[in-house]
């Protein structure tokens, strides 16, 4: 499934290349834990801020989507962490804590 979720961000990222955007695209490189999407989940976002796919879910897609921003503007790639203890996500009434990591990168 992810396959196919993929070519079709992928397929999207492209048709906004072609429409004269910079995008850039993060990945999920690793998850410990409980994470909303594998590793290998991709989101293109493009610089007039349209998004396809899913990195992750509610607060981290926005962080990731501000620092895609800044990935376009500077062209330079980011490595970004993310991550809540079993204990803090308790405290905060979620299920389970998880980490994630995603890596965002312009693409030409």
């Amino acid at each position: 499934m992810i396959r196919d979720d993929n070519e079709a961000i992928l397929a999207q990222a492209a048709s906004w290349r072609d429409a004269g955007q910079s995008v850039a695209l993060a990945h999920v490189i690793a998850t410990w834990g409980s994470a909303p999407r594998p590793v290998g989940s991709l989101m293109a976002i493009s610089a007039s801020g349209a998004m396809a796919g899913s990195v992750s879910g509610g607060c981290v897609e926005g962080a990731v989507v501000m620092e895609a921003g800044k990935v376009l503007s500077d062209g330079e790639p980011r490595f970004l962490s993310f991550g809540i203890s079993n204990e803090m996500a308790w405290e905060v009434g979620l299920a389970c804590g998880g980490k994630l990591e995603v890596y965002v990168e312009p693409i030409q």
